[in-house]
């Protein structure tokens, strides 16, 4: 039969967390499974074999763990080496090659995957710019774009998927509008466009997407914060959250803190997380156009740093770095959140990853 698992990195306690998402949105714990301290990106393979859980601490390292199709258990494989510190993870369409993005070292890195899903050492690192900040290859898995929260620019990247080699597109940067921050990005499934978070400001910016060049033009951009908040731009901060070299001192107890973007999986709605709030914004997507109108905010876990959609679009789990407990909103019909479930997690609960299987 198939189940539903759900896997929650916990920065602090240095494990993960595996349960069970169950047809009424109810999380069963599963157990948890060591890392290490600072273990927080994870990502899946495309044949969900696989989950790949990423170290921020010394020395860098990326843990491949073999996914129990019966229980939902991960088990050891191997430990990868990371050329940096880097808070982003993905993998291209086939799975054979993992990239990552580093805020700290302002680069970019290929680690090649062998079928075993052993990653091996980095067969590429590319210098970009300031704070890289995630990765993410296209659905034809030939374009791979970065933004750059400190130059408020996207690289772009054309894929070589038979060497997993990445070459700067033509023009290799788009330049978003200064001081938003872009953090994360999604892109639609049409492929149409992509969706970049701007993490300053708590906007989404719409950038159409060239089939025929891979490359980006930016749109325009839409809050996903209520009209009547109080929140201010916000700074750059340091790697994993305290204030970094990029500003000086500042009390940023009110500033925009955006964390992480998902779409359903009919990119009928998008979602994103602000951490000051401690909230998450709903926006109906029209597919036409790439436009985005904000719907309403819910309260959710302290300070949510990831979050995650399920395959069926039926239930998002969302996790706060200053809270020990999982978040189960239910997607309504008008894309309006409600909360359905809560259960108990680690602490420094950062990222959440989730796999049918």
């Amino acid at each position: 039969m198939a189940a539903t698992y759900v896997y929650v990195s916990a920065a602090e306690d240095g494990d993960i967390g595996v349960y069970r998402l169950e047809s009424d949105g109810a999380l069963k714990p599963a157990g948890r499974v060591a890392v290490g301290r600072m273990v927080m990106p994870l990502a899946a393979s495309p044949d969900k074999r696989f989950l790949y859980a990423n170290v921020r601490s010394k020395p860098f390292t990326v843990h491949t763990f073999a996914i129990d199709a019966t229980t939902g258990m991960l088990n050891p494989v191997s430990q990868g080496p990371l050329h940096e510190n880097c808070p982003y993870i993905s993998l291209d369409k086939t799975g054979r090659f993992l990239f990552s993005a580093s805020y700290i070292a302002n680069l970019v890195s290929v680690n090649p995957v062998g079928g075993d899903g052993q990653v091996g050492e980095p067969s590429q690192v590319i210098p970009t710019a300031r704070n890289a900040h995630a990765i993410l290859i296209d659905n034809t898995n030939r374009y791979v774009f970065v933004p750059h929260l400190g130059a408020d620019q996207v690289f772009q990247f054309v894929f070589d998927p038979g060497t997993g080699r990445l070459a700067a597109n033509t023009p290799p940067v788009v330049q978003l509008a200064q001081g938003t921050g872009p953090r994360h990005l999604r892109i639609a499934p049409d492929n149409r466009f992509v969706y970049v978070l701007n993490e300053l400001t708590g906007t989404v910016t719409t950038l159409s997407l060239d089939p025929a060049t891979g490359c980006l033009t930016d749109l325009f951009s839409t809050s996903a914060l209520p009209a009547e908040t109080s929140l201010v731009t916000g700074v750059p901060r340091g790697a994993i959250g305290t204030p970094g070299a990029n500003q000086g001192p500042r009390n940023t107890d009110n500033d925009i803190w955006a964390s992480d973007l998902h779409l359903t999986p009919d990119g009928r709605f998008m979602y994103v997380a602000e951490r000051t709030s401690h909230s998450i914004g709903a926006m109906a997507v029209d597919s036409d156009t790439g436009k985005l109108t904000y719907l309403g905010s819910v309260p959710t876990e302290k300070q949510p740093r990831g979050f995650a959609i399920d395959p069926g679009g039926k239930y998002l789990v969302a996790s706060g770095e200053r809270s020990e407990s999982l978040s189960v909103h239910a997607i309504e019909a008008n894309g309006a959140l409600k909360l359905s479930a809560r259960a108990p997690t680690g602490k420094g609960a950062n990222w959440v990853e989730i796999v049918a299987v």
